[in-house]
């Protein structure tokens, strides 16, 4: 009876430390800003919410101030997309037709996809996420911007430091799988143990 419970209990806590980091986490990353001409671009925007079990009203909008050809940003900006009661809507303009939504369902992911990319398309993206809460009676709101400054380069380069981080994730990944197995056939020999010394007591 007593080998049974360790067994148990030493299950649930190797399923609570193999479930517990599979929970998603919602990590504010910056988002790339080279392109390359006729490939689609992603152009990342994070706005995390403290509070997921609060219920938000969330409205998306992207703005786009073009590059002129003395490299200044004008101070023209264009409303090209628009997210908001789950209907992405893709404004008039010199977008029309190559955007698409490109976030997540939770809205904490509102990123948006340049789909064939030109030259023209190089400037400021500026991303206006925001949110109202309730709270009963009670509805404040949270506003955020991100400024994303895209280039775009008819081929493109390489990135050394992706290229090693990439390399670093699948080694650190391959070593805490190692460590896993490792760590299942030592609780496996230990309860093995445990039993065989708990079957010499009792005879």
């Amino acid at each position: 009876m007593i080998s049974q419970y360790r067994v148990q209990l030493q299950t649930l806590v190797l399923v609570i430390f193999v479930v517990h980091p599979s929970r998603p986490v919602c990590v504010d990353v910056p988002s790339e800003t080279e392109a390359v001409l006729g490939k689609p671009m992603r152009l990342t925007c994070i706005s995390c919410m403290k509070r997921e079990e609060v219920k938000a009203k969330t409205r998306v909008d992207w703005y786009y101030m073009p590059k002129e050809a003395d490299k200044n940003i004008t101070s023209e900006r264009t409303h090209i997309y628009r997210y908001e009661d789950s209907n992405p809507v893709d404004l008039e303009g010199p977008f029309q037709g190559r955007l698409k939504w490109n976030g997540s369902q939770d809205l904490q992911d509102v990123s948006i996809l340049i789909q064939n990319v030109s030259y023209n398309d190089s400037g400021l993206y500026e991303c206006t996420v925001l949110r109202e809460f309730e709270f009963g009676f009670f509805t404040p709101s949270f506003s955020k911007t991100k400024n994303i400054m895209l280039n775009v380069k008819e081929k493109a380069t390489d990135d050394t430091t992706a290229i090693y981080s990439e390399i670093m994730m699948y080694v650190l990944l391959v070593f805490l799988t190692f460590w896993l197995l490792v760590e299942m056939v030592y609780c496996y020999r230990k309860i093995s143990k445990s039993d065989e010394q708990a079957q010499d007591t009792a005879y």
